[in-house]
């Protein structure tokens, strides 16, 4: 994914917004692996609580520290499930006038989309299931995980 990614920005710097928590792990991973110059920004949302089902109430918890205007952005999730926080997100993000905006994820569920999402980076399509590890948490738990699995059913 980081020779595509390097590839495409080619002759630019990519600024990275990862998504806290989530996404630190697999935004770090990647940004190691990316060969043009990369700046990074972080922002906060929340829509799930504690719960294994988004809410669909989506709240900024932190804001970027930065501006983006005239920056190459590639938004860096963990995971895109109904699609309403992306698409909540990328809506103000591009209101903040990025010379470009991509989109990368680790995990992409398409059969739990309610909202449309443009992905410009899949790294793996995965079924209907909750899942932890490498980041992805349930009630702030299993984040550090040094693999990604599904939570059981009671």
């Amino acid at each position: 994914m980081a020779a595509r990614i390097s590839a495409d920005y080619k002759g630019k710097t990519v600024h990275m917004v990862s998504i806290l928590k989530g996404s630190v792990f697999f935004t770090c991973e990647l940004a190691k692996r990316i060969t043009v110059p990369v700046t990074m920004d972080f922002m906060s949302v929340s829509s799930y609580g504690d719960d294994t089902k988004s809410s669909g109430v989506v709240r900024i918890v932190k804001d970027l520290d930065g501006p983006l205007q005239g920056k190459d952005v590639l938004l860096v999730e963990d995971i895109i499930d109904s699609g309403r926080t992306l698409h909540y997100l990328i809506d103000i993000l591009k209101a903040r006038k990025p010379a470009s905006l991509r989109l990368v994820t680790l995990l992409d569920k398409p059969d739990r989309r309610v909202e449309p999402v443009d992905v410009d980076y899949t790294c793996f399509e995965i079924p209907d299931e909750f899942v932890v590890g490498y980041g992805l948490d349930h009630a702030q738990r299993y984040r550090n995980l040094p693999f990604i699995g599904v939570v059981g059913q009671a």
